[in-house]
């Protein structure tokens, strides 16, 4: 088999993200309307994400605070990815643990309208539970995107994505077109109503 077709059979194989889209629409309607909703009523998206994970929650929050579509000029939409600071995440490693690095900004940070979006390929990272816990406990919206069957996070949030794969490559890489899909329609619904 010659390289192109390797290529062109490992895409097919391995096309969880369009696949996922698919599959779970009325969870991606939901989320959409969940975050609309929220931006709608002052709220701010808080995300939250290990490794790659982090990168990508990161890549997710620059999305809404510049723009995602390169020509489309609007307001920036308030989102803030808990994993960003240094400081913060080592001194709650060092001072507490690493398994409070979302939740003490989490709770420092959260308002009544706000939804925390948390990303694990596994589902099952100590500090994601615990975040997610505490959003339950504060009354706030969870969203997740997970990998795999989803571990104990599916059970803790409102309404998640999980790319049913245990090849972490192709987790994240869903997670983001997922989530990329998922606030551009925002972003639509933003421009509509203004």
């Amino acid at each position: 088999m010659n390289k192109n077709n390797k290529l062109l059979l490992d895409i097919k194989k391995n096309s969880f993200a369009i696949k996922s889209l698919i599959n779970q629409k009325k969870n991606i309607k939901e989320i959409i309307s969940l975050i609309y909703e929220s931006i709608s009523r002052g709220g701010k998206i808080l995300l939250c994400g290990n490794g790659g994970s982090a990168a990508d929650a990161q890549h997710l929050a620059a999305e809404f605070l510049v723009r995602l579509r390169p020509g489309l000029n609007r307001k920036p939409i308030p989102a803030i990815s808990l994993a960003t600071d240094l400081s913060t995440v080592t001194a709650c490693s060092n001072d507490y643990s690493f398994s409070d690095i979302f939740v003490r900004p989490f709770v420092a940070l959260v308002r009544p309208n706000d939804i925390l979006l948390a990303l694990s390929t596994s589902g099952n990272s100590k500090n994601i539970l615990k975040v997610l816990k505490s959003a339950k406990k504060k009354n706030i919206t969870s969203i997740c995107f997970l990998g795999g069957n989803g571990g104990k996070a599916k059970d803790l949030c409102d309404v998640y994505i999980l790319i049913k794969s245990s090849i972490i490559a192709r987790i994240q890489e869903s997670h983001i077109f997922i989530g990329h899909h998922i606030f551009e329609s925002v972003e639509d619904l933003i421009l509509k109503r203004n």
